[in-house]
């Protein structure tokens, strides 16, 4: 059985004439029948809930069907009950029934987080890499690259400018000098070398370009690095010719090495050079770590893994180290005809954990007796003695290379008078409002006239306009950097920011860039909403980056490793188990992070999901209505929802509805900070369909019925168009039935209680953090007002959105853009 509106559960009668099978006609469910001797179909059943042919169904989808004994009745679900059909004068009655059900449920994972402390530690460190003596560390944070004397000094900056970023920090063997590579959004990329006690550092290459992973050559005459392309987030200029290179320790005499590979290294000899390759054979992937020439030439495969995501050889070619799933290992490097086979349970050759709970960023010391690692602000030191033997290993030792840094905070005051104010409180307007801000914060909010105002506050008057709460986005995604470049300027967070998106919640994201951003923006070094991320999901699938969970101790490791670089949350993607995804929220419990999972458009899954405690769940359930049993169940706990509406599962995604019915590409902040090269080829040319094939508004009539009951629903746009898709989000909201204070309050408060931080954000109090959008129109009077935004304030400072200039106390003025 085939045809246009698919055929589902088939269901064979007992006398084995009739089938029954569920097909739509057009958008309606319903149930037909085929005679099986002439082979004639017909429906029977047209009022079925929409089934699920649009989405992911493991699970099936539909409701099974089941026959009568005697071949007359058909027995099925439909709109929460159960109905029984004869299938002769297709009579439909309900089969009465009620369950009482007591289900145990966990306490919600929800802490609070405190968003802008004064001071905040710096913990993601990124290349962290000890000296060949021992003696000193270098490390990129906050943009920069520092040096610190082991094991107790203090971290000190190694150059004196600001004008660009560095990345990339490696010793030579000698321990004199620190190669590295540099980043300015305006002239590019280089690689420079720079003595390790600081100063200026002096730049190779003579070509801008994107430059990654520099090393120097034992005897320190030649430096290898890779050439890689940018493009989206960074310049596309200077991205050919792409693969690793070597030049002269002065510059000179550049040839490129081979097209082959990532992360050079040298081990013991000066003419041979050790690259990381990804092969794939049919399915099977794994990762090679190749020897050749600096020709390119002679190249042999040494190990290979399954898994590997570093590879390190000792600079006397008798170890060799590896990261696999975040877990470090040592076995002994060994020449053969072929390549051996290592990994975690490798027969070949003996293999040794030696990290605690994860790491990365090898490093030995030019002797070869130690092999230090770093995960986050620690740094991890194993001594390596002369055999293998178990006995021989010492304990892993460990340094805390953390330090403090000042959250930016702005200085004087602002009085913003005479505005329509909805400040969250409640249900809280006021028609003719002022709000004073001191700082980063509110000191106060009332009517017009009545606020106690400081001398020398600047004062701006915003008569006809309305202020509202910086928007909350928990389940935002975008790129923060490029091979781990972290652009000075972003334009996908200009872009979020200039629509009044203050704060983000990334549940997916590569682990060291996101943090790395997010510290940058809380210096006050980029533009950005406040970043707060998982980093990269805990994932059950097989990838160099699963997260392996098969005790309560995998999933400790997992939860503390995250939490060593800054997370406070955690996202359970689809590990297999229902005891896995348990494991992970004891151990959240432990580590007091919270756990948002991937919602997968798996009811059956999602409801465990509630049961179990998680903080929400992420992603829009695949059913286009719930009953009374889910909204039980859901009421009784504190697991808050995301539907993310933009990508709602059971039909077309939201997205695509405002494609439709809008010249996306000619927003006027939109068309400002994003490329025509992301923009135009996704809004332009566009899909249509009858507006009742838009299935994101059933379910955000299912959104506001939650939230009707006190659960918690949330604003999460997906990232699927920069900071409009947020508002987008908020107007498929309306399109199910809430009101537009229940819009905002689902935008900012709700959103911010959710992630653990309404104490700081999410609404317009004393004593909150002066994050806020300026709105040329009335939101209460048309829900999709809420994008004619004309200035943000973000933690105090002041934006305009039509040039992202910062005006105000501290007027600067924005860089332009790689593509302007």
């Amino acid at each position: 059985v085939s045809g246009a509106g698919g055929a589902v559960r088939p269901t064979p009668s007992p006398d084995g004439k009739k089938l029954a099978f569920v097909r739509r006609i057009r958008n309606q469910s319903s149930i037909f029948i085929k005679d099986l001797v002439s082979g004639a179909i017909q429906p029977v059943y047209q009022h079925l809930d929409r089934d699920m042919q649009e989405t992911w169904a493991i699970h099936g989808v539909y409701p099974t069907l089941a026959w009568s004994p005697d071949s007359r009745d058909l027995v099925f679900w439909a709109g929460g009950k159960i109905k029984r059909l004869n299938t002769a004068t297709l009579g439909v009655k309900t089969i009465e029934f009620k369950v009482e059900d007591t289900r145990e449920v966990r306490q919600a994972l929800r802490y609070p987080v405190e968003v802008a402390p004064d001071q905040f530690s710096v913990n993601m460190l990124r290349w962290v890499s000890v000296s060949p003596k021992g003696d000193q560390v270098v490390f990129q944070a906050l943009g920069y690259l520092y040096t610190r004397d082991l094991p107790s000094g203090k971290p000190e900056r190694v150059t004196n400018q600001n004008e660009h970023f560095e990345f990339y920090p490696a010793f030579s063997r000698d321990g004199k000098y620190i190669v590295y590579t540099t980043w300015h959004d305006q002239e590019l990329g280089s690689v420079r070398k720079i003595r390790a006690s600081g100063g200026k550092g002096d730049k190779l290459t003579k070509e801008p370009g994107h430059y990654l992973e520099p090393q120097f050559s034992p005897n320190g005459k030649t430096i290898v690095y890779r050439k890689s392309a940018g493009g989206y987030i960074t310049s596309e200029l200077y991205a050919h010719d792409l693969g690793i290179y070597r030049m002269d320790d002065d510059g000179d005499n550049v040839r490129k090495i081979t097209d082959r590979g990532y992360a050079p290294h040298f081990g013991q000899r000066n003419d041979r050079l050790f690259v990381t390759e990804q092969k794939r054979d049919g399915k099977t992937v794994s990762y090679q770590l190749l020897d050749m020439d600096l020709n390119g030439a002679q190249i042999q495969e040494r190990f290979h893994t399954p898994w590997a995501s570093e590879y390190r050889v000792s600079p006397d070619e008798r170890w060799i180290a590896f990261v696999e799933r975040f877990q470090v290992y040592l076995t002994p490097y060994t020449v053969a005809g072929t390549s051996i086979a290592s990994g975690p349970s490798s027969k070949a050759l003996p293999v040794k954990k030696i990290s605690t709970f994860a790491g990365e960023n090898l490093s030995w010391t030019a002797n070869a007796n130690a092999l230090h690692w770093s995960q986050g602000a620690t740094l991890f030191k194993q001594m390596v003695p002369k055999d293998f033997s178990s006995e021989t290993f010492t304990e892993v030792s460990t340094t805390d290379l953390s330090f403090k840094a000042s959250y930016d905070k702005p200085r004087g005051s602002y009085l913003l008078t005479n505005a329509r104010v909805i400040t969250m409180k409640g249900k809280e307007v006021i028609e003719h409002g002022d709000i004073l801000i001191e700082g980063n914060r509110i000191k106060a909010v009332g009517a017009t006239g009545s606020l106690d105002v400081p001398k020398g506050a600047t004062k701006i008057n915003l008569t006809g306009k309305t202020v509202m709460p910086g928007l909350v986005d928990v389940h935002w995604h975008g790129a923060q950097g490029t091979q781990e470049i972290i652009p000075q300027q972003n334009w996908v967070n200009l872009a979020s920011l200039a629509f009044g998106v203050t704060t983000i919640h990334d549940p997916s994201n590569d682990t060291s860039t996101i943090f790395a951003a997010s510290e940058l923006a809380k210096k006050g070094s980029i533009v950005a909403p406040r970043i707060f991320s998982t980093g990269t999901i805990l994932y059950g699938a097989e990838t160099s980056f699963t997260a392996e969970v098969d005790s309560r101790e995998d999933a400790l490791n997992h939860l503390q490793r995250m939490k060593s670089v800054g997370a406070v949350s955690v996202k359970s993607y689809n590990q297999p188990r229902r005891d896995q995804r348990q494991q992970v929220l004891d151990a959240a419990r432990e580590t007091k992070m919270m756990v948002v999972p991937e919602g997968g458009s798996l009811l059956q899954h999602n409801l465990t999901m509630i049961v179990d405690g998680h903080t929400g769940i992420e992603h829009s359930i695949p059913t286009a209505e719930i009953y009374a049993d889910v909204e039980q169940l859901w009421q009784q706990t504190q697991v808050g929802y995301t539907p993310t509406l933009v990508v709602a599962y059971g039909g077309i995604w939201g997205e695509n509805y405002w494609y439709q019915h809008q010249e996306v590409w000619k927003h006027p902040i939109l068309s400002k900070y994003v490329p025509k090269s992301v923009l135009w080829p996704r809004s332009i040319r566009r899909s249509m369909a009858p507006e009742e094939d838009y299935n994101h508004v059933n379910n955000a009539k299912v959104s506001k019925k939650l939230q009707d009951l006190g659960i918690l629903v949330n604003l999460g746009a997906h990232g699927q168009r920069e900071g409009l898709g947020s508002h987008w989000e908020m107007w498929m909201f309306a399109q199910g039935g809430m009101t537009p204070l229940e819009v905002i309050r689902a935008a900012t408060l709700d959103s911010a209680k959710y992630l653990g931080m309404e104490k700081d954000i999410g609404s317009l109090e004393v004593g909150k953090l002066a994050d806020l959008v300026i709105l040329s129109a009335n939101p209460l009077e048309n829900i999709r007002d809420t994008d004619k935004v004309e200035q943000v304030m973000l933690n105090g400072r002041l934006f305009d959105v039509n040039s992202m200039n910062e005006i105000g106390n501290h007027k600067s003025k924005r860089q332009p853009l790689f593509f302007e």
